[in-house]
């Protein structure tokens, strides 16, 4: 039996309607304070003072496989609230509110496959989430776009190293901006909103931090991607081949077309 362990945006309800269409209904749990919003699901909802109790809850109810799917950000932690279940994996809990985002991931990887769980990535669950390399839109990347992507490639690959961000912007060899804790569209508002001089055009670039671990915290892109980069003045998206999240592909692919951005999910190079 799965458990999605949901935080925001759309991607918890994109798994849940896939899995039940399948006949196989997943229960939903959520942080509090961080709703999934999934149309007509009560989840259950816990404090992670109580990490170990609902983990405990879940084993219990014959959950085997985990997946964790969405936006949560890091809780704080109250030690009068923490109740016995969950007390032994207090100093696990607090390197991950504490640690980079990598280190975080593991911290609680850890204590999830301590329980028993096999924890699954969105893409094993829904796998059309990945798409196939190639350029998958009527406007094409250029020689210019290829040496952008060279150049994002390298940046991200700098920003893994400080456990930062999963992507950039680059256009003409020159860094936009970088990703950090606003994510991908606070960036791309951030370029929308006063964008240096300097050349027209350029990248929006997506890719995994190297060494990360790809069961959870893949990059994401969607509709809203396209229309951030669109108004960012971006001339495409250039994302990693089996390293990055589409969500609703038909559509990204349509507003692309219709913003003129092209989609090219980049093989390894």
């Amino acid at each position: 039996m799965l458990a999605i362990i949901a935080g925001e945006g759309v991607l918890p309800g994109l798994l849940y309607a896939h899995v039940a269409a399948a006949g196989d209904v997943p229960l939903v749990v959520e942080l509090e304070g961080f709703p999934a919003r999934i149309s007509g699901v009560r989840p259950i909802r816990f404090r992670v003072e109580h990490l170990g109790s609902v983990l405990a809850d879940l084993r219990d109810r014959g959950v085997t496989e985990l997946c964790l799917a969405g936006r949560v950000q890091r809780p704080s932690l109250d030690p009068k609230a923490v109740d016995a279940a969950t007390e032994p994996y207090v100093p696990g809990i607090v390197a991950a509110i504490t640690a980079g985002d990598d280190g975080a991931l593991r911290e609680i990887l850890a204590i999830i496959e301590e329980f028993g769980f096999t924890l699954l990535a969105a893409h094993d669950v829904m796998p059309e989430l990945l798409p196939p390399a190639g350029i998958l839109t009527d406007a094409q990347p250029d020689d210019r776009d290829e040496t952008d992507a060279v150049r994002a490639s390298a940046i991200v690959a700098a920003l893994a190293s400080a456990d930062i961000g999963q992507g950039c912007a680059v256009a003409a060899g020159q860094a936009l901006a970088v990703e950090a804790l606003g994510g991908t569209d606070w960036m791309l508002r951030s370029i929308a909103a006063e964008r240096p001089a300097g050349p027209e055009g350029g990248i929006l670039y997506k890719s995994p931090k190297s060494g990360q671990d790809r069961r959870a915290d893949l990059p994401v892109i969607g509709p809203k991607t396209v229309e951030g980069a669109a108004a960012a003045g971006l001339s495409g998206i250039v994302i990693e081949a089996g390293g990055v999240l589409v969500l609703n592909r038909a559509a990204v692919i349509a507003a692309c077309d219709e913003s003129g951005l092209f989609l090219w999910v980049r093989g390894a190079r």
